[in-house]
């Protein structure tokens, strides 16, 4: 039988993309019965879609690194993907920047007609909000240092601006925890209050999910997974730390600095 040759790689059959809707599905529906004090069909669907996560990665590293199945055509659709998914993610933040400046351009009588809010104290603009915005442009500048060092073949200096990336995420986290700790606002406290921590625990999250992604790239590196002329996996998360760090910039700007 004949059979048409193609640059691209044919996928073969996966049983991740069923299971992996169905677990992400049972998420809401998990936290549904949640919310009813119901945790164990919550944990389930966590776990499955963890689970699903880490195999169905397993077997895409396995195809692109062990089986050389990721030509010049492939890597080129993955960079696609990942730019329309960060474009995504603009529009996603979009939608919170701009309830945030409709309330806060022409504040209504509901709030006092000024913003911040009566009665709202905001967080001092030059004490942890800026000590994050420095820890995330340094984590920037590190990310990058990893980026050349990658195309250089310097594993070990690869290696390093990686962990010290990765260390400078775990970081603003956990700055970020304590600054919520110590908000003299909550989220139901008007606007305002639902503004910033949807915005900003929404940004968090996705600190946590670039993190996630750079700690993969950490032991792929290490194992060897990556050189000079195959490196994707890592541009990927590199392209995805740097759209976080410019979504902070927005953040403090507009809401810890001209909001307050």
């Amino acid at each position: 039988m004949f059979m048409r040759q193609t640059p691209f790689h044919l996928v073969e059959m996966s049983p991740w993309p069923l299971i992996g809707s169905l677990s992400i599905m049972s998420i809401p529906i998990g936290m549904i019965l949640w919310l009813r004090q119901s945790v164990p069909f919550l944990l389930f669907g966590l776990c499955v879609t963890a689970m699903v996560a880490y195999l169905w990665w397993r077997d895409i590293v396995r195809e692109s690194t062990f089986q050389g199945n990721h030509t010049s055509y492939v890597v080129a659709g993955l960079k696609l993907g990942i730019g329309l998914f960060i474009l995504s993610e603009v529009c996603f933040f979009f939608a919170f920047f701009w309830a945030y400046f409709h309330s806060s351009l022409a504040p209504c009588i509901e709030v006092g007609s000024v913003w911040p809010p009566s009665g709202i104290q905001t967080l001092p603009t030059f004490s942890v909000p800026l000590l994050n915005t420095s820890v995330l442009l340094l984590s920037g500048v590190s990310i990058t240092w990893a980026h050349h060092s990658i195309e250089e073949g310097n594993y070990i200096s690869a290696l390093q601006g990686l962990v010290i990336t990765v260390m400078l995420g775990l970081y603003f986290l956990f700055l970020q925890f304590g600054e919520y700790q110590e908000t003299p606002f909550t989220i139901t406290d008007s606007v305002y209050g639902s503004a910033f921590f949807v915005a900003t625990g929404f940004h968090g999250l996705h600190v946590m999910v670039g993190a996630t992604f750079l700690f993969v790239c950490l032991l792929r590196l290490y194992y060897f997974h990556f050189n000079k002329d195959h490196h994707v996996g890592f541009l990927g998360a590199a392209w995805y730390w740097h759209f976080v760090d410019v979504v902070w910039l927005f953040l403090y700007v507009s809401i810890y600095w001209w909001g307050s």
